[in-house]
């Protein structure tokens, strides 16, 4: 597993439970360092162990945290270019669902080492979508439903989501955009100013 995603996971515990928590969760998932180095690759059997750690600790099931992280990814203030990358995505929310198909690709633009399961956006009619993500990552559909959940709050659209399971061509996502615009989004500028 890609250390930018363990570090990323990490991250979410410090940031949104504290580092007390975070340290008995590597404590207890007997990970052996209380840190996660980004640009390292780690055994995928270590990530497993700390998710679970997390569940259990959390007391929540393994996919409500994945989806939690998912959310955190994006709505975090403390990891702006991720939601940057999202937002040049499009002007409305289903001109950022039409490009998902390419976020492997945008991911890998930026870091060619980190592989995430590609995308495929089925289109149904009526602002209903079907999301697929391809095998490869486990849980990665839990984490896209969060990425979707916070970048519609972002947009300010009204949507429904999903999670439909697994299946051999990977996990599914339904989407139902109920209105967009919903609400007012959050302010997004293509260029960033310097102070």
């Amino acid at each position: 597993m890609h250390g930018l995603i363990n570090k990323g996971i990490e991250r979410f515990v410090i940031d949104t439970y504290g580092q007390t928590t975070w340290l008995e969760v590597a404590g207890q998932a007997r990970l052996g360092f209380t840190e996660f180095e980004a640009m390292l690759t780690y055994e995928p059997c270590l990530t497993d162990r700390m998710l679970a750690t997390i569940a259990e600790r959390l007391r929540r099931p393994r996919e409500a945290v994945l989806e939690d992280f998912g959310t955190f990814l994006v709505a975090s203030p403390s990891l702006p270019a991720i939601r940057r990358l999202m937002r040049f995505g499009g002007v409305t929310y289903q001109d950022f669902l039409h490009s998902l198909d390419e976020l492997s690709d945008r991911v890998r633009l930026a870091m060619d080492d980190l592989i995430l399961p590609q995308l495929t956006l089925i289109e149904q009619g009526q602002g209903q979508f079907r999301l697929r993500c391809k095998p490869g990552l486990e849980g990665f559909g839990h984490v896209m439903v969060g990425v979707l959940r916070a970048m519609a709050d972002d947009y300010g659209a009204l949507a429904v989501l999903d999670h439909h399971g697994y299946g051999e061509q990977g996990e599914e996502i339904a989407i139902a955009i109920v209105q967009d615009p919903f609400s007012e989004g959050k302010t997004f500028e293509l260029g960033v100013r310097c102070a």
